[in-house]
């Protein structure tokens, strides 16, 4: 009976141990940076040397106010948005970007599956803001 009992113990803290995440962002940067390559790219950089193009680049966007990255031209609705990019923000902005900031410049039709918004967003906020991971 008292091996049982430390059977089970050790069971439930194993199942326990199974639950626990570590605190970084909750999905694959890899799979994210494969979204960022097909899909982002087209309008933004990353990375060292990362400049603004179509759209800003986005090193550091992780606790970075809306529309303030330096030498880029955001829209007014940007700009006034109030918004300070973290994960909760930026995924709520990328499933459908006009309907979340209604006249901002980024003409993207959105990521619409959980999987993509938490790959891309492991992928953007290992970045710091000089671009280094």
């Amino acid at each position: 009976m008292k091996q049982m009992r430390i059977v089970f113990a050790a069971a439930g803290v194993l199942a326990m141990a199974g639950l626990a995440h570590p605190a970084y962002a909750a999905g694959d940067a890899a799979a994210g940076e494969q979204i960022f390559e097909h899909t982002c790219h087209l309008c933004h950089q990353i990375g060292p040397g990362a400049k603004n193009f179509v759209g800003p680049e986005l090193n550091g966007l992780n606790g970075r106010k809306a529309g303030t990255a330096a030498g880029y031209d955001y829209s007014d609705a940007m700009k006034k948005s109030g918004i300070t990019w973290n994960e909760d923000t930026f995924k709520k902005y990328i499933t459908n970007p006009q309907a979340d900031i209604p006249g901002v410049k980024m003409i993207f039709a959105g990521l619409d599956k959980h999987s993509q918004r938490d790959n891309i967003w492991a992928y953007l906020s290992q970045f710091k803001a000089d671009g280094s991971k």
